[in-house]
């Protein structure tokens, strides 16, 4: 008595589902029948990342179960800060902001939100933008399905985030960030300020920090729930008060960001790994991995596995080795059938593309990395039904800006919904091949552009079913 259900977006919660907002408060898993304890308080079990799996290479989450994440002291005694204040500290470590930024750059670490720009370019950029002030903007608004990484790294390290804020500051010369967050993390925007509190107390932020000469200041600014703010354009618009709209590019934020001025936009996960290569050097960074791309990188596998979670590797890995080797492989009794990888904006692939090594650039051969979300489906799952949930999620985030995004992505869920209800009739796959066409080359922005991939790819692979259902 006295509560109301309503429907919501994904929560980012995807490794406790079935999840729920009470009040603004995550809980996870609940079952139907656990519904009265949620509402007298219970709030289920958080996931325990403290331990890595087999085959792990830990950077990012090597403290995760370690670090008492509401502790600056406990974060301290891990080693928080301590590439931060070696670089600005007056010392014989003490770097010029141009040594910081080679350093990154020399890593070769690349942006982990799915596009794989490289960090220390974005930031040289910045750095000699002549115009002034310098903003930082940290993309915390993870509002796809099935992507929930940044959520545990704010959960389980938050300071680890701000170090390498602030050292981005340092390198490019800024002295005011934002942390942009969804507005469904409310547990996590609490940690973050608190966090930000802590360390303004002890001298790693703020004002003079360490006695440097250097200050930074960074803020907590919640977001209103919508997917397009992640792009960020929308997301600079939505921080100045503007609607979140996707702006016209170029000029790039690096030039023309936050209120005009040069902005660094890099998200969680980016940030999270520049505080391990200031304290132990681009070639370190470069060694833990054997394949191209140097670094690790995390990776969320869901569906149906044994083992769904997040875990930390190198780049490279192939499908298969993410659902067998990190996730226990598929249940007793299933049989792969396909997994939508990289995320919503993803592809959709059959068994033929389980052994193709995966970064930012096997999406040429069919299979993409994105963001580093994977859901395995076996045979109890239909694609045209699967690929019509991902349509209905497009149309209901498409900002309505442009006609393309704004009506193709509805017609597509339109079309797909009746051939998953058995209804299809002849022309429909023709037509959503013209639809996948239309979002590609004439939607303003990244939503309406990445609508189509996962669709092109389910009518590539699965081109059989597709005809079956269109009949």
């Amino acid at each position: 008595q006295g509560w109301t259900i309503e429907r919501t977006s994904c929560l980012g919660l995807c490794d406790r589902a079935p999840a729920v907002l009470v009040n603004a408060e995550q809980a996870g898993p609940v079952t139907p029948e656990e519904a009265d304890k949620v509402c007298e308080g219970w709030r289920g079990v958080p996931t325990d990342y403290s331990t890595p799996r087999k085959g792990e290479v830990r950077v990012m989450l090597a403290n995760a179960g370690k670090v008492g994440p509401d502790s600056i002291d406990s974060a301290l005694e891990h080693g928080a800060y301590s590439g931060l204040k070696s670089a600005i500290q007056k010392s014989a470590t003490q770097r010029k902001p141009e040594e910081v930024i080679a350093e990154v750059e020399a890593s070769g670490l690349q942006g982990r939100g799915g596009a794989g720009f490289p960090v220390g370019r974005k930031w040289k950029f910045v750095a000699q933008a002549k115009k002034t002030p310098r903003y930082m903007i940290c993309n915390a608004d993870e509002s796809e399905p099935l992507i929930f990484k940044d959520r545990v790294l704010i959960d389980t390290n938050p300071h680890q985030l701000l170090e390498g804020m602030a050292i981005g500051g340092y390198a490019c010369g800024a002295s005011e960030a934002w942390i942009y967050i969804r507005g469904e993390y409310e547990y996590q925007a609490r940690r973050l300020e608190k966090a930000i509190q802590q360390a303004e107390a002890k001298g790693c932020l703020g004002e003079d920090i360490f006695g440097s000469g250097f200050s930074f200041h960074i803020h907590v600014h919640r977001g209103a729930g919508a997917y397009i703010c992640g792009e960020e354009t929308a997301l600079i618009e939505s921080l100045e008060g503007q609607r979140g709209e996707p702006r016209i590019r170029p000029p790039y934020p690096p030039t023309y960001g936050y209120r005009g001025y040069p902005t660094v936009v890099n998200n969680v996960e980016s940030f999270s790994a520049v505080p391990h290569i200031l304290k132990n050097g681009a070639e370190w960074w470069k060694a833990l991995s054997t394949y191209p791309i140097p670094g690790t990188k995390l990776y969320m596998l869901l569906g149906h596995v044994e083992n769904p979670g997040l875990f930390e590797a190198p780049f490279g890995l192939t499908l298969r080795q993410v659902i067998d080797d990190f996730g226990g492989g598929m249940p007793s009794g299933s049989k792969f059938k396909f997994a939508l990888t990289g995320g919503a904006a993803g592809t959709i692939v059959g068994p033929d593309l389980l052994d193709v090594p995966l970064d930012y650039a096997s999406a040429r051969k069919g299979i993409s990395l994105g963001a580093g979300a994977f859901l395995a489906c076996d045979q109890s799952v239909s694609v045209v039904a699967f690929l019509r949930e991902l349509l209905h999620f497009f149309a209901a985030e498409s900002c309505g800006k442009c006609t393309p995004c704004r009506v193709g992505t509805w017609r597509a869920f339109e079309i797909l919904s009746r051939m998953a209800e058995s209804k299809g009739q002849k022309g429909d796959v023709d037509e959503l091949k013209a639809l996948s066409e239309n979002l590609l080359l004439a939607s303003f922005c990244g939503l309406g552009q990445a609508a189509p991939i996962p669709m092109n790819s389910a009518l590539s692979n699965f081109a059989e079913e597709f005809e079956k259902a269109e009949k």
